[in-house]
């Protein structure tokens, strides 16, 4: 069982910057896999970014030279620093883990890293608003 909660998002402008982190706890603390999703209303779950415990990490085009998806192993948590805020990056980010997720790059390379299906345990989500 591994429990994921959230903290930071908010409000922030276009061009400026906001932070999210997710710590995790209990069984398997340390998940080996982890990742952001974020949902605009009206429309699905979107994989944002992806790391594994090695620091490996994958990032859905929109953000990659924006958002930095980083973890503190020994704080069992997971960060993302979005900067360059655009309008269309507001919604609800949820972090995930998985504890069985294969060797990550061959993850990556099969296009499962930012499938919300392949994820088992999800934080409470967190709002996150841009204005223009």
């Amino acid at each position: 069982q591994v429990r994921l909660a959230q903290s930071g998002g908010g409000s922030g402008q276009a061009g400026g910057s906001l932070s999210l982190a997710c710590v995790a706890s209990g069984d398997n603390y340390n998940p080996p896999c982890m990742a952001w999703f974020r949902q605009i209303l009206g429309k699905g779950r979107e994989g944002v970014a992806a790391i594994d415990r090695y620091g490996a990490t994958t990032k859905v085009d929109s953000v990659k030279r924006r958002f930095t998806i980083s973890r503190e192993n020994g704080e069992n948590t997971m960060y993302l620093q979005m900067n360059s805020l655009k309008p269309e990056d507001a919604g609800i980010y949820y972090c995930a883990a998985e504890p069985l997720c294969p060797e990550f790059r061959q993850w990556v390379a099969a296009g499962l890293s930012l499938n919300e299906k392949e994820y088992k345990y999800w934080g409470q989500g967190t709002q996150v608003n841009v204005s223009s």
